[in-house]
């Protein structure tokens, strides 16, 4: 890369003048626009209703989001060609807005760009030099909520014109770390979703035992159930008693816990007489959104007490603590509390209808080694969780470190 770079004339140029820029039509308005009437899916709100048609699809670039459509729909509208698009107006990033499409397509609200001749300036290269730029684009939006973008300041940008030999091989390279990176996030999602298939058949079998291997009881017969009293977000400090809200048992606790996200003040715990599971108990949730999410437990093996939200429970009993946290997770617990949740904005259940599911239990050896092996799936599926979006990360950080390096050139001969 360095010798691709090393001695070639560079051509600077005002975007205005080497590019043609287009701005298609706005969202459609029935009002003001009756002539469209017979078109009602060209309104943004109803083109992403429609699904992707694998015999005749166009796509469709509509502010932030992209979708598909119909040449039928699409009528006087379609459009054909090598394009670059801005939105007009934004609520992100340029960076994670623009857009580079060659084919058939219908757009609304974007601005559109292209070259004004492909023998000097390769419609791709704009693009990439473009997204290098992009920081710098961002700053020409102006305006609250919905920016839109100065367009004067963006024609007036210098663009660098290397050899079309030079483009071509810039586009070559850049191209092949796009798919790269493409390639490695398919293959990485592919790995975590097989893990986390085979975590979830391994969790079920575990769970099945003969008869004389194991006894069934309901939860009420070996234990105790204690519900959380309500605190608020805003009630949630960085340092204090440890505390668990339902919310984040959802996003953020696993199987077992010894720390905690948040923590509320001791003064709160007195006042409000804040309910506490103690090490080795189970914290399950029994209120959300999804009907799936409830009564997932998580094992407090900490050494201090845990203060809990009235939106979960703490079950204590001689059971090992992660082998019931893991069982709160099958689907053959899941099974038994479906009827017992009762459904709303806010689903929830109570400690009534956690009591009555019925639980295998062994002896406590092979509650260990069932333990023993879902913790080694658990870490395999967790460092695979974290290594994909880490690997995604690294690889857009090579990606944009190289760009920066192909797309940055000496200014020796740029006019002022």
């Amino acid at each position: 890369m360095k010798k691709l770079l090393t001695g070639i004339e560079i051509e600077w140029k005002n975007l205005w003048e080497v590019t043609t820029w287009d701005k298609r039509f706005n969202s459609i308005n029935k009002v003001k626009q009756p002539n469209v009437i017979k078109y009602p899916y060209l309104l943004a709100s109803q083109l992403f209703k429609l699904e992707k048609d694998s015999g005749n699809v166009f796509l469709l670039s509509t502010g932030e989001r992209t979708g598909w459509t119909t040449e039928d729909i699409a009528a006087e509208y379609l459009c054909e060609g090598e394009v670059v698009t801005i939105p007009w107006g934004k609520s992100r990033p340029v960076k994670d807005v623009l857009k580079y499409y060659n084919g058939k397509f219908v757009t609304a609200d974007n601005r559109i760009a292209t070259s004004n001749d492909t023998n000097v300036l390769l419609n791709k290269f704009l693009y990439y030099w473009m997204q290098n730029q992009s920081s710098v684009i961002d700053r020409f939006y102006r305006g609250s909520g919905i920016k839109h973008p100065s367009m004067a300041h963006v024609l007036d940008m210098k663009i660098p014109i290397p050899p079309i030999e030079i483009q071509n091989e810039i586009i070559r390279i850049l191209d092949s770390f796009a798919e790269f990176t493409k390639e490695l996030t398919a293959e990485l999602t592919v790995e975590l979703n097989a893990r986390k298939k085979q975590y979830r058949y391994y969790r079920e079998q575990l769970f099945c035992f003969e008869e004389s291997e194991a006894s069934w009881k309901p939860l009420s017969e070996i234990g105790e159930f204690q519900r959380g009293k309500r605190f608020v977000k805003t009630d949630l400090i960085s340092e204090g008693v440890p505390t668990i809200h339902y919310g984040e048992m959802y996003t953020y606790y696993g199987t077992w816990a010894d720390k905690t996200k948040s923590f509320v003040s001791k003064k709160l715990v007195n006042d409000k007489k804040l309910r506490i599971a103690e090490k080795g108990d189970v914290v399950i949730v029994a209120a959300g959104e999804t009907i799936e999410d409830i009564g997932m437990g998580t094992a407090w093996l900490g050494d201090e007490g845990v203060v809990i939200h009235d939106a979960c429970f703490s079950f204590r009993s001689p059971l090992n603590p992660k082998y019931l946290a893991y069982f709160t997770r099958t689907k053959q617990f899941h099974d038994q509390i479906r009827g017992h949740i009762s459904s709303g904005k806010i689903s929830s259940i109570n400690s009534n209808g956690l009591s009555k599911v019925i639980i295998p239990i062994p002896s406590m050896e092979e509650q260990e080694r069932v333990v023993s092996i879902l913790d080694k799936f658990d870490v395999l599926t967790t460092s695979i969780s974290e290594s994909l979006p880490k690997e995604i990360e690294l690889r857009q950080k090579q990606y944009e470190y190289y760009c920066d390096m192909l797309l940055t050139f000496p200014m020796d001969n740029l006019e002022n």
